[in-house]
């Protein structure tokens, strides 16, 4: 029997790649990348790249994988092919990673975020992966939320009324987190300018510093992003004033809080908000979506919901911002 799955390889394997999957329930969504490909048919896990032989030996045996190797440099010599190369492995790695993709010739690069530390090697990767007609993907998660979604929907349908202001918090890193917040704002909101940026801080990686930015879209919309700092906890929300209600994106989409505009029973002639209802979100979907999104990309030439060309937008917001930050 002729087996039609999508070969995969994932390079890295730490947290994302698999560990955050492997003390849950079978049956829960995953969150992870070969916990989304092993519940899809649609795939195959065929082999998996980390230079700990401890958390290569765990995640082949937790997942099933036949194969390892120390470094993604050894499959060179090896006639393995793969059909989807997920790239899980730490950001400082990613620019060598992909370099090496590039000569495994796979159908599709699904690469974490950022897709590399620098702009010149994000450029270059981004114009390569297109020259040798390479799909490349980006893990920005919430490119693949169905609330987020919906929520674009409803903002271009006027929905909500209009919206009058917007209010992010982040914290760990203007790059490594911070991107999120970026690229978000660009899904829902299109172009964005830089109008003033605060002072830095460094709450956890060394020269990736949370910093405080004011936006503005280009129908005039002030955003603020606040800076929040990883060493108390992790934070990432957003709020959306809008003229008929404010709408919360909470424990960074896991559960979302809607207000509307009621009359005041206590102060006659005002318009108050209500106290709300939250509600779960739909985050948990956005591994399996992401995986979907691949395979019709790969299969259907369907296009790519989170590409090199948005990831690199996002970047360059990103050290846009730092570079002016390092100005105080």
């Amino acid at each position: 029997m002729i087996d039609n799955r999508l070969k995969v390889l994932v390079v890295g394997c730490g947290n994302i790649a698999g560990v955050f999957d492997q003390n849950r329930n079978r049956n829960d969504l995953p969150y992870t990348h070969a916990g989304a490909y092993s519940r899809d048919e649609r795939f195959n896990l065929i082999a998996c790249v980390d230079p700990n032989d401890d958390a290569r030996t765990s995640f082949m045996s937790f997942w099933g994988v036949p194969e390892g190797f120390c470094r993604i440099d050894d499959i060179l010599d090896t006639d393995c092919q793969f059909d989807i190369i997920s790239i899980c492995s730490p950001s400082n790695y990613h620019a060598h990673d992909l370099n090496i993709c590039l000569r495994l010739k796979p159908k599709l690069i699904f690469c974490e975020k950022p897709l590399t530390t620098l702009i010149a090697d994000t450029e270059r990767l981004v114009e390569a992966c297109r020259d040798s007609k390479i799909l490349l993907g980006v893990n920005y998660s919430r490119r693949f939320d169905p609330d987020i979604l919906r929520l674009k929907s409803d903002i271009q349908a006027g929905k909500w009324g209009e919206l009058r202001s917007v209010v992010g918090s982040y914290n760990k890193g203007i790059l490594n987190n911070g991107s999120h917040m970026i690229d978000l704002l660009y899904l829902l909101l299109g172009p964005i300018k830089i109008v003033k940026v605060g002072k830095s801080i460094e709450d956890f990686f060394q020269n990736d510093p949370t910093i405080p930015v004011w936006l503005e879209s280009d129908k005039g919309t002030p955003i603020f992003l606040t800076s929040a700092h990883a060493a108390d906890y992790a934070f990432f929300e957003l709020q959306l004033i809008f003229s008929q209600g404010v709408l919360t994106m909470e424990n960074g989409g896991l559960f979302w809080r809607e207000r509307r505009v009621i009359e005041s029973d206590t102060f006659k002639g005002y318009r108050v908000l209500n106290e709300g209802d939250r509600r779960e979100g739909e985050y948990a979907y956005t591994m399996i979506k992401a995986i979907d999104n691949i395979y019709d990309a790969v299969t259907n030439k369907n296009l790519l919901l989170s590409s090199g060309d948005s990831a690199l937008l996002t970047q360059k917001m990103c050290e846009e911002i730092k570079q002016i930050s390092m100005e105080y």
